[in-house]
């Protein structure tokens, strides 16, 4: 345990748990956050040896269980292993509003920094597993590692991005297409298909999301595949045609 961490992780299946599969001792784990940026500039396990001891294993969570809280003091970032997260808050009026989904390899938190308090819950979505990285700890490190640092600033950048295409005037074709797209692109960027993929996330998860009602969203998703751009099975999606979907995002094409 790393001083400073007091995140309580609630309604775990199993207690926090070291998992074997973490590399060796030359190469960072398959879904390693941060092991895409170091590695471009050299650096390697051996070189990153005290931010490799920054990080805490947690979980598994089972699916519908926190990773923390909204409100919680914020004093990690939580590198999602495996399995599924979303993000959520709640409105005056008790309304959820579905913030993120996070994908293996990427990293829940980082909107906690200011006002030092986490404004959102982590919620798995199913069995998923977490590296937790001392904040405080990882940027004192960071200050030193100018490659570590400057990941951190493009992990807030994309946050940042994210939110102001959502706060965009799009389109229920043009949101639905580009949220089909940005996932099958984060699929193929940890190393899995970008072509075919799970939709993890409920139907009324992905509405409440894209800021559309789940009906529109269903319709939207009828018409892609009745046009042959996608196919749907379940929760299996297969994008047949990128280039129409792209357009579709773009706003230079209709559905």
């Amino acid at each position: 345990m790393i001083e400073g961490y007091d995140i309580p992780v609630v309604d775990t299946d199993t207690p926090s748990v070291c998992l074997p599969d973490d590399g060796d001792a030359m190469r960072f784990c398959s879904a390693c956050a941060f092991s895409e940026a170091c590695l471009s500039v050299g650096y390697g396990k051996a070189e990153l040896y005290q931010l490799h001891c920054l990080v805490e294993h947690v979980g598994p969570i089972r699916g519908g269980a926190y990773a923390f809280r909204m409100g919680d003091p914020f004093r990690a970032i939580y590198a999602v292993r495996s399995g599924l997260v979303k993000t959520c808050a709640f409105d005056a009026e008790g309304r959820e509003q579905v913030l993120g989904f996070y994908l293996p390899g990427e990293v829940v938190g980082l909107n906690g920094i200011y006002p030092d308090r986490l404004p959102c819950d982590a919620v798995a979505l199913e069995s998923t597993q977490f590296c937790r990285f001392s904040f405080s700890a990882m940027s004192a490190l960071a200050a030193r590692l100018p490659a570590l640092q400057q990941h951190l600033f493009r992990l807030l950048s994309k946050e940042l991005g994210t939110t102001a295409q959502l706060a965009a005037d799009h389109s229920s074709d043009e949101r639905v297409a580009m949220f089909l797209l940005d996932l099958g692109d984060r699929y193929a960027a940890r190393g899995f298909s970008g072509e075919q993929f799970r939709l993890s996330m409920s139907r009324s998860d992905i509405a409440n999301y894209l800021r559309l009602a789940p009906e529109t969203v269903s319709r939207v998703l009828g018409r892609l595949r009745g046009h042959g751009v996608i196919d749907i099975d379940g929760r299996m999606v297969v994008l047949r045609d990128r280039m129409a979907l792209r357009a579709l995002a773009l706003g230079t094409a209709p559905c």
